[in-house]
């Protein structure tokens, strides 16, 4: 058990947010990083609804 009176360490407290709440957050964010991603393609669906757009919306 813990000494209730010491300041518990970053790693302590991630130890245990991280058993409460399962995997934390990244450390960085995805603007912050590197990713190469892939261009995602339209689907028919998509493709349909933006075709449904009237002229004076955009």
């Amino acid at each position: 058990m813990t000494d209730p009176t010491r300041p518990e360490t970053r790693e302590e407290r991630r130890r245990r947010l991280e058993a409460i709440f399962g995997d934390t957050l990244p450390d960085t964010t995805s603007d912050e990083r590197d990713d190469a991603r892939a261009p995602r393609e339209e689907s028919a669906s998509e493709a349909w609804l933006k075709a449904q757009v009237p002229p004076h919306h955009g």
